[in-house]
């Protein structure tokens, strides 16, 4: 890796960290050897980075710093491509509508070479399509940021109808649906329901602040196998 590139991965480690970050956790992730970090620290914070610590007790990058503009690789702008083209086999119109947008400012903003690895015709994202929900599911993803709770009109997979409020955690894309993980308040518990078997869904009034991690939490460490369709 060039010093420029370390340089760049050592100051999105410590500004992604959570706490203080060794020059040991460093170099192995960045395949180097420490004294490598200890030089290109000294190298920053000459640059006037605002990374603090030392030897023994971890690094960290005090807020507010702001990184120059994005530059990827070749192989990260296929991976971007990728991403976008998958997108466009979910039945998530606002999304689509996002990822063409990202498709075009990211066009517009980075050197021909890499612009031409976006117009290639190589790389495809194959398959079926999703079929369109009967509703919008940006309601959905907007209530998982807020932690809202939704009201659900749903049918089963028996054809038998419902009405249901919801604490949404989480969105699952298939190719041919997408599944709505949530804390259902009739069953008082975690269920999965399909998107294309609700036939309503609006968002409520009221908020389940400050329990979108905690059932998340409960959902991957075990109710994940237990949770079945709404």
């Amino acid at each position: 890796m060039r010093k420029a590139s370390r340089l760049f991965e050592i100051i999105q480690i410590l500004r992604l960290a959570r706490k203080p970050m060794t020059a040991a956790v460093m170099a192995e992730t960045l395949e180097v050897t420490v004294r490598s970090i200890y030089r290109d620290i000294a190298a920053l914070q000459a640059m006037r980075v605002p990374i603090e610590g030392g030897r023994g007790i971890g690094y960290i990058m005090r807020p507010g710093f702001d990184l120059p503009p994005l530059m990827f690789s070749i192989e990260e702008m296929e991976a971007i491509v990728l991403s976008l083209a998958l997108l466009e086999r979910t039945a998530d119109e606002a999304l689509k509508q996002a990822a063409r947008r990202v498709n075009q400012k990211i066009a517009g903003a980075v050197p021909a070479p890499l612009r031409q690895a976006m117009d290639t015709k190589a790389l495809y994202a194959w398959g079926s399509t999703a079929q369109p929900a009967g509703f919008d599911l940006a309601i959905v993803r907007r209530a998982i940021r807020d932690e809202r709770k939704l009201m659900l009109a749903y049918r089963d997979e028996l054809g038998r109808g419902s009405e249901r409020t919801i604490q949404p955690i989480a969105l699952i894309y298939y190719s041919q649906t997408a599944n709505i993980v949530a804390w259902c308040e009739l069953r008082q518990a975690i269920r999965n329901f399909r998107s294309d078997r609700v036939e309503r869904c609006a968002a409520s009034d009221n908020f389940f602040k400050g329990d979108g991690d905690r059932l998340r939490e409960l959902w991957t460490s075990g109710w994940a196998e237990k949770a079945v369709a709404g």
